[in-house]
């Protein structure tokens, strides 16, 4: 199996673990994927809930504990693996967890949930990879111009995120209930044409790994043939041992069925995909009001939000199930297991040499 460079950095396997937030993903999910030659992201979403002061000093709180979830993971991967922070661009604190990423020396940036532009300025000169999640090729046409324009730099890879993602969604509601938007192949198809003609212009390939939807050995090769360079899988490291959620949060995966997937509203603006539970049929039938804020989001307004997202995950990965959102992917009914991230990976890693190598067909 061939190694891929991310900038000075070796991934040994074609699998970004996704980050999920909140709390979903830390340093020992992260570092678990890391040791087995994987990237492991750990989620700059509100990583300081568990921290006493957390509601009144929110951002110490959040900045603290992401330092310590990113040393937490390099210990655990003892030299191995790509370590990577997920940074949303709708967060208040953008600019906060990105300087904190790079003071902890992270390897990469990935970041979605709007356009990354000002990216660069804040890596310039650290060597931290960074890579924007894109669900178009214009989107990644914007972005690379930008960046090109503004900072003369391109991504260091592309994350390309399809329409059977978990969490929000870079699709209209409308989109996504009538089926209408592209698949994760043409939207691969349609980025890899976007960035040619920057890869030319840098004399330089630029990785794309897709993600939605991407469950077995054989949906990587799948992809890979497709053109993709690998893939982030975020929803199947739920159902791991080392993933940093509760065990009553893995639960509610082992008792979901197909039906229970449901697309939800979201304070972010976006469209998100989750367990359909009593606090989602809540959602459905009107405002659940904040029991606090700590301003989160850039595009939330507390007293119009149809709820707290921060409280509702929390909430989640807590094991308050009732009371919180269960962000997943279209397969977290799926799951049917716990198992360790390196037999999961072992696993998938084993299927996709069988496909890659034409030894099964159909």
């Amino acid at each position: 199996m061939s190694l891929l460079a991310i900038k000075d950095k070796i991934l040994e396997v074609p699998i970004i673990q996704g980050g999920m937030g909140v709390g979903v993903s830390l340093g020992n999910l992260a570092g678990a994927v890391m040791a087995q030659g994987g990237m492991g992201t750990i989620s700059a979403a509100n990583p300081g809930f568990m921290r006493a002061e957390f509601r009144k000093k929110s951002l110490t709180a959040n900045l603290e504990q992401f330092a310590a979830e990113i040393k937490k993971a390099r210990e655990m991967a003892k030299g191995r693996g790509v370590l990577a922070v997920n940074i949303m661009v709708a967060s208040s604190t953008y600019v906060e967890s990105v300087k904190q990423a790079v003071k902890s020396k992270v390897d990469a940036i990935v970041s979605g949930a709007g356009l990354p532009l000002e990216l660069p300025a804040l890596v310039k000169g650290s060597g931290v990879a960074i890579a924007p999640i894109v669900s178009s090729g214009r989107a990644a046409t914007v972005i690379c111009r930008s960046w090109l324009r503004k900072h003369e730099v391109l991504p260091d890879f592309v994350v390309v995120e399809g329409p059977d993602a978990g969490g929000h969604l870079g699709f209209s509601q409308e989109e996504l209930a009538e089926g209408s938007h592209k698949s994760l192949k043409e939207i691969l198809a349609d980025v890899k044409e976007a960035l040619q003609p920057f890869a030319e212009k840098a004399a330089r390939a630029i990785p794309i790994f897709v993600a939605g939807g991407i469950y077995t050995g054989r949906d990587i090769a799948e992809y890979v043939k497709a053109g993709a360079t690998g893939v982030q899988m975020g929803t199947r490291f739920i159902g791991t041992h080392e993933c940093d959620a509760s065990d009553e949060y893995k639960a509610q995966f082992l008792q979901a069925s197909e039906a229970d997937i449901i697309l939800t509203k979201s304070p972010a603006g976006l469209p998100g995909r989750a367990i359909n539970n009593p606090f989602t049929k809540r959602v459905a039938e009107g405002r659940v009001a904040p029991n606090w804020c700590i301003n989160c989001l850039q595009t939330c307004h507390p007293k119009e939000t149809p709820y707290c997202i921060s409280e509702a995950l929390i909430n989640a990965v807590t094991g308050k199930a009732d009371e919180g959102l269960i962000f997943t992917g279209t397969n977290g009914w799926r799951i049917t297991d716990i198992r360790s991230v390196k037999s999961l990976m072992d696993e998938l890693m084993h299927e996709y040499a069988l496909h890659m190598g034409g030894l099964i067909n159909g």
